[in-house]
């Protein structure tokens, strides 16, 4: 392991170029992280690698989604002494690829690619373009049917600020209640009353009420599991922006449920997604989806309104939990709602087959089951809503 001579104050300038190419890769490190973890380098010692790892992940990785780029990382910085060069530097336009590069995942990939020259060529003055090409029309293309689960870390943040743009318009249902309006079938006597007391006994247009359309209530059930983490922040960011003045109540699921009405409270996504993160105490655990809709049986029935609640259930249906108590309570959450959506990003794979015990029963008592694993099929899920929803 070449780490390079602690005596000549080579690991710190290490330890900072690590650091950097973690924050490269999506991580929230800041200078005070990067100092603790020069002096955790040097209480555990460079004697073991396995010691340096455990030191060094416990003060620069907070979220459980970044321990794996962690890992990547370390391999390839602490390994390849040419790699560690690279990073330092950040200077060189390209770097020499190993006879077999070992694969890693987007963020780590990114990560350790070196930045291009922000200095552009120079050219003649009648060659001279203004030309904004931060992202060129195929660019967007393969990125709105790229999977979310293998978009890198800078495409991720793209992704989360794409998703709040599409819409999502609600079908919409008539109330019991009434508005007053120029055409009906019944009078609105009380504005004829209003009406001939102000025009001195004689109305000049005659009212009537109609019925109001207002948008279905909606239910949102988001799996916040390790195989569902990419998925749900996306999906939240868009749900968040989508829904907007619609009557909501929003939950996330994994190994207990978590009521998330206050952070959907917030105007601002970022915020929205920050508070969340506080708020579940499960984020990238296991699924029990059973048990989380037993504690919204018990303790949030009023998040489902007169049997005319729109559910959207998004999980990829890799529940471990009891299989019969899971059945009792789809049953249970099927009939108390107008329409059960599920909502699965494993859709992506042709030949998906809901084999899984959880996956078995979802697909038994959900009206439809629908891909949500890349842009392409989020704006497409309001059309192929409307259409569901008009389906008797």
């Amino acid at each position: 392991m070449l780490l390079g001579d602690a005596r000549s104050g080579k690991l710190a300038e290490n330890i900072v170029g690590f650091s950097r190419a973690l924050r490269r890769a999506g991580l929230p490190i800041d200078s005070a992280r990067i100092g603790l973890a020069q002096q955790a380098a040097a209480l555990v010692g460079v004697s073991r690698r396995q010691d340096l790892y455990a030191g060094l992940e416990s003060v620069l990785v907070s979220r459980e989604e970044d321990r794996q780029v962690f890992g990547e990382l370390f391999e390839a910085f602490f390994r390849d002494p040419e790699i560690a060069r690279q990073l330092m530097a950040q200077l060189l336009p390209s770097a020499k690829a190993a006879a077999h590069p070992p694969k890693r995942g987007p963020r780590a990939a990114e990560a350790l690619t070196p930045p291009r020259s922000s200095t552009p060529p120079k050219t003649s003055r009648e060659d001279e373009v203004s030309l904004d090409a931060a992202m060129s029309a195929s660019d967007i293309e393969r990125l709105r049917h790229a999977d979310f689960q293998s978009l890198s870390a800078s495409e991720f943040v793209l992704m989360e600020r794409l998703v709040r743009e599409v819409p999502l318009p609600i079908p919409e249902m008539r109330s019991r209640r009434y508005r007053s309006a120029s055409r009906g079938l019944r009078p609105d006597w009380s504005r004829l009353v209003r009406e001939t007391a102000r025009y001195a006994g004689e109305a000049p247009q005659m009212g009537f009420l109609r019925h109001q359309y207002r948008p279905l209530p909606i239910l949102i059930l988001v799996d916040v599991s390790g195989s569902m983490e990419r998925y749900a922040r996306l999906l939240l960011a868009f749900l968040h922006q989508a829904t907007r003045g619609v009557r909501r109540s929003v939950f996330s699921f994994g190994v207990s449920l978590t009521d998330l009405g206050r952070a959907f409270r917030e105007r601002d996504t970022d915020r929205m997604l920050a508070l969340s993160t506080t708020l579940i105490p499960d984020f990238a655990g296991g699924t029990r989806l059973g048990d989380s809709l037993a504690e919204l049986h018990s303790h949030h029935r009023g998040a489902l309104i007169g049997r005319r609640s729109i559910v959207l259930l998004i999980t990829d249906g890799l529940d471990t939990g009891d299989t019969q108590q899971l059945d009792r309570e789809l049953s249970w959450l099927s009939r108390q709602s107008r329409r059960l959506f599920w909502l699965n990003p494993l859709l992506r794979f042709e030949g998906y087959r809901p084999l899984a015990s959880g996956a078995t029963v979802l697909h038994r008592y959900a009206d439809r089951s629908l891909a949500i694993h890349n842009l392409s099929h989020v704006e497409s899920l309001a059309r192929e809503l409307a259409v569901l929803m008009k389906t008797p």
